[in-house]
């Protein structure tokens, strides 16, 4: 069975700019645990909402498909999953442009 990703819950999720700052995060270092995301929020954006906060923010994200974690020991690693953006693309970017001017 397909998974299907709701796209209002990508929209919700993406609508953040701390959730938008994570996936840029997981985009450029992939495979983060709670405490490295927090690091590097704070390390590179000056973002430093308490870990409650960016776990919830996560939870946000992994509800949307945007985000999959993978447990390994007592550790949770995070990945970003680009694949609930693909609709989205396809219904308003992949079509081919046309000439014509706006209503």
């Amino acid at each position: 069975m397909p998974i299907v990703w709701r796209v209002g819950d990508v929209f919700k999720a993406l609508a953040d700019p701390t959730r938008r700052t994570i996936l840029d995060e997981l985009t450029e270092r992939n495979g983060q645990t709670l405490f490295e995301i927090c690091a590097r929020l704070l390390t590179n954006h000056g973002i430093g909402p308490s870990r409650q906060a960016i776990s919830q923010h996560l939870d946000v994200l992994e509800a949307a498909g945007l985000v999959e974690t993978r447990r390994e020991g007592r550790y949770k690693f995070h990945y970003i999953d680009t694949r609930p953006l693909e609709p989205i693309f396809e219904r308003w970017l992949g079509k081919p442009h046309t000439d014509r001017e706006p209503a």
